[in-house]
């Protein structure tokens, strides 16, 4: 799903991936649904122990946060699928089909919110993050803000995109 999509994959494919039959789909899941939110949830208690692991650590919160932004860069650039971020993949393909997904993506992001603001309110406090936007806006407009470069570079196939935003997530921490 992170190559093709949500609809574009078909279960079919998804057993042929595990090498399972096909009745092991439906053991494990009740519908294509069920799975899509499995595997967003999965994904997401991943992606959020990466999130801490990046986040933490000795350095000011500022050079924290900026880590956060390369790795989201590189893997972004990668040519694994496996790298890929599901947000920016199904985001926009599986909210307008799915309740349940758009939740888990909801529960998912907000949390990544709670991680980012929290480590901007720590580079308040070690003097790294300067800026008098309020800490919660300036997680999210974060976090928007490198969505949308991520878009932008699969739209556009250009790795400036992810240089213009890093200077400009460099300039709200400031």
């Amino acid at each position: 799903m992170t190559h093709k999509g949500y609809t574009s994959v078909g279960l079919a494919e998804v057993v042929a991936a595990a090498q399972v039959p096909k009745g092991s789909f439906y053991y494990y899941f009740k519908s294509k649904e069920a799975f899509g939110q499995a595997l967003l949830e999965r994904y997401f208690s991943e992606y959020l122990s990466t999130v801490d692991g990046l986040l933490s650590g000795p350095a000011p919160a500022a050079e924290r946060l900026l880590d956060y932004f390369g790795y989201w860069a590189h893997t972004q650039c990668s040519d694994s699928p496996m790298d890929k971020c599901l947000v920016v993949k199904l985001g926009a393909e599986v909210c307008d089909l799915s309740e349940p997904m758009r939740r888990v993506l909801d529960r998912g992001t907000q949390a990544i919110h709670s991680k980012l603001e929290r480590c901007i309110e720590q580079g308040r406090v070690d003097g790294s993050i300067t800026t008098p936007l309020a800490s919660s806006m300036l997680a999210q407009a974060l976090y928007q803000l490198w969505l949308g470069a991520s878009l932008m570079m699969k739209i556009g196939k250009r790795d400036d995109v992810f240089a213009n935003t890093l200077t400009l997530a460099k300039r709200l921490l400031s």
